[in-house]
């Protein structure tokens, strides 16, 4: 009987106890996932609602706008009639952008959320096609976007270069011009994106200007080795650009001849530019002589063209390496070559000043070359840039499409003079 009554008083304490040890385990864990879910991180998602059209943001955000670390949003921007979808965008430094009308992005950081529209007739006639990598000698994929006429074929083509102090920005910025560039059906545009320079792509080695010069002309190679597919004639290249754009399209019609496998600086010396992009099967000899041939007109905007205004940018005291990146110090005879440009600069802008240009101008002069300086009244820095607030776009519309058309008409009387 004593170990009968033993055992079931044993077994009543045994129950009890496990009851007694369920309750707490699940206590425990009530109290980590409540702690796990007070410290998790969020962030603040704002949305700003645009003209033409709605966007409306999967999983609604909540009233305060925190949304939890890793949770992925669905943007849908729904165009109202007549317009169509010209970006989704992360608003930023450098807007992220993606050109269609649904896109997902995974929260990681305070952000806000938009969507721009444009009227649809200002997209007939054309097809674009985005992100064409080119190369990627860094962590940033190299790309550039395709703005074809219906129909292309051995159209000339244009390389528009970006602005932004060669440390933001990328291609996205320049659709707005190159947009105009085409509408007549004459041209194939090409806007290209580089490398940023010092670190802020997150490379370890810092890029160099070098570095991006070299990016262009890859860019180049890589639109020219796709001719046929583009529509373009591959000998027939005009190279524009904004601001440091500016800068780069001179570099690249007055420096082919700087193009070669000889390293820049590694020699006393020598300072060649060796694309990011190569042909297959080419030497740099061939591309060298192929872009000389190529690249028959530019049109730098706003641009930094001489060594001293670059050296607030690239830091050094080496002349030798100014001089090489400087499109003034590189300026060819025109009895050589012929690089004939069009310089534009509005006359407010407060970083490109009229004497710099005019030196540039002058310089260009001297060594025989066809050279047509305007400024453009009332314009103030990077009137060609294109971003998805209605200021900017307000600032194109007022002094960007006229003078697409200026420029176009200057690359028309060497692809077209005929007309």
């Amino acid at each position: 009987m004593k170990t009968g009554l033993y055992g079931s008083s044993n077994n009543k304490f045994s129950v009890i106890f496990l009851g007694i040890l369920l309750i707490s385990i699940i206590l425990f864990q009530n109290r980590i996932t409540m702690g796990n879910s007070a410290s998790q991180e969020t962030f603040k998602v704002t949305v700003t609602q645009p003209e033409n059209g709605t966007l409306t943001i999967t999983p609604a955000l909540p009233e305060n706008g925190k949304v939890a670390a890793g949770t992925v949003l669905t943007i849908n921007a729904t165009p109202t009639d007549g317009f169509a979808i010209d970006s989704c965008y992360i608003a930023g430094r450098t807007n992220i952008e993606f050109m269609t009308e649904q896109t997902k992005i995974t929260v990681d950081k305070n952000m806000t959320l938009g969507a721009s529209f444009i009227e649809k007739d200002e997209l007939k006639g054309f097809t674009t096609i985005n992100n064409v990598v080119y190369a990627q000698p860094g962590v940033k994929k190299l790309k550039y976007d395709v703005f074809k006429p219906d129909g292309a074929q051995n159209l000339p083509a244009i390389v528009i270069v970006h602005g932004g102090g060669w440390s933001m920005n990328c291609e996205d910025v320049m659709r707005g011009l190159a947009r105009e560039l085409v509408k007549s059906g004459q041209y194939v545009a090409f806007s290209i994106d580089y490398r940023w320079i010092g670190n802020g792509d997150g490379d370890q080695t810092p890029v160099t200007m070098a570095n991006i010069i070299e990016d262009v002309y890859g860019a180049i190679l890589h639109i020219q080795d796709h001719a046929k597919e583009y529509g373009i004639d591959p000998t027939k290249i005009a190279v524009t650009g904004d601001s440091a754009g500016g800068h780069l399209s001179a570099a690249a019609i007055n420096m082919v001849n700087r193009i070669g496998d000889g390293g820049f600086g590694a020699k006393e010396g020598v300072y060649e530019y060796k694309p990011t992009y190569m042909p297959a099967g080419k030497s740099v000899e061939q591309v060298r002589k192929e872009l000389t041939e190529a690249i028959k007109v530019a049109a730098p905007s706003y641009g930094v063209f001489d060594g001293g205004s670059l050296r607030r940018f690239v830091g050094g005291n080496n002349n030798e390496e100014l001089k090489a990146i400087a499109p003034m110090d590189n300026i060819p005879n025109a009895s050589e070559r012929a690089v004939p440009q069009l310089l534009l600069r509005g006359t407010t802008d407060n970083l490109i000043n009229n004497a710099a240009v005019q030196t540039y101008t002058d310089a260009l002069k001297a060594a025989g070359q066809t050279v047509e300086y305007v400024q453009v009244p009332g314009a103030s820095h990077a009137f060609f840039d294109w971003k998805p607030d209605a200021r900017t776009k307000a600032t194109f519309k007022q002094y960007g499409v006229p003078y697409a058309a200026t420029m176009k008409e200057f690359f028309d009387k060497v692809f077209y003079p005929e007309k």
